[in-house]
């Protein structure tokens, strides 16, 4: 893991009364939204050196508008018998002050066997790994988004700053446009109603040009593309409910290994344009 502003990055008001309708989904195919085919302008020349200055063309795909809930995944892990990496492993990474092994975290247990998840089914799912997130898109005949999709899903057409726009996820007027935290490093930040996740689509003024919620903060997301810096890693992007505002910006990312789960790590699935 990164050290020094990078590694911040990993780590990380009530809810606004107009929230969208979060849909309670039984299958994440009814939760796809098409992103028509555009030029990404990837890249930050003032970001980190992984965050390359490069113009991409991007094919129509799907993409989910909302993170994959702990709802959604209990009723995959059901209907499948599915048992993830972190629960073989029987630990997974958490974050109270720093990054530590909590034995016997599981994504029903995020962070650790003291915890659950009961009462947060439209929270999103962590402590999966990027091995697990791969499973559960494709028992539905999805993927993940690759690391393009996701920042051109994220940022549209222009290069704007964050999904919203260029202004800082909390506006003048206290309102906060995602789940975030304010320390460098590294600490989770409860001025939203949230010391941790937040149910899925809450900062609806956060959206992304494309109507996709949670792009940045509340959890990091895995995606299909391996890490540049370390092929052995795997892509990651948004930032998460811990970060502060330069780690949520749409081109910022990180790698980590695809078999470990984290608490402020989750996932959304993707298709092909023409998959049905």
């Amino acid at each position: 893991m990164r050290h020094g502003r990078a590694a911040a990055c990993l780590l990380v008001s009530l809810v606004q009364a107009t929230l969208l309708t979060r849909p309670v989904l039984a299958d994440p195919r009814d939760d796809l939204v098409t992103i028509p085919a555009g030029k990404l302008y990837q890249g930050d020349a003032g970001g980190e050196p992984d965050e390359v200055v490069r113009t991409i063309e991007v094919a129509a795909f799907r993409i989910m508008r909302h993170e994959v809930t702990n709802s959604l995944f209990e009723r995959f892990v059901a209907e499948s018998g599915y048992l993830t990496d972190v629960e073989r492993n029987g630990w997974g990474w958490v974050w109270p002050l720093r990054w530590e092994k909590q034995e016997a975290a599981d994504w029903r247990h995020p962070a650790g066997p003291e915890g659950s998840i009961e009462g947060l089914a439209q929270h999103p799912v962590v402590q999966v790994s990027q091995q697990d997130a791969a499973a559960f898109c494709a028992a539905y005949g999805l993927r993940l988004p690759s690391d393009e999709e996701w920042e051109y899903a994220a940022r549209g057409r222009d290069r704007r700053r964050y999904p919203w726009g260029e202004g800082p996820p909390e506006t003048a007027g206290g309102e906060r446009r995602a789940n975030f935290g304010q320390i460098e490093c590294c600490a989770a930040d409860d001025k939203d109603g949230y010391g941790g996740t937040a149910p899925v689509g809450s900062f609806p003024s956060g959206r992304s040009p494309f109507g996709l919620l949670d792009m940045a903060g509340n959890v990091w997301e895995w995606t299909g593309t391996p890490y540049p810096p370390d092929p052995k890693k795997v892509t990651l992007r948004g930032g998460g409910w811990g970060n502060n505002p330069y780690c949520l910006r749409v081109s910022y990312r990180h790698g980590n290994p695809p078999d470990i789960g984290l608490d402020m790590v989750g996932f959304r699935c993707a298709a092909d344009e023409a998959a049905n």
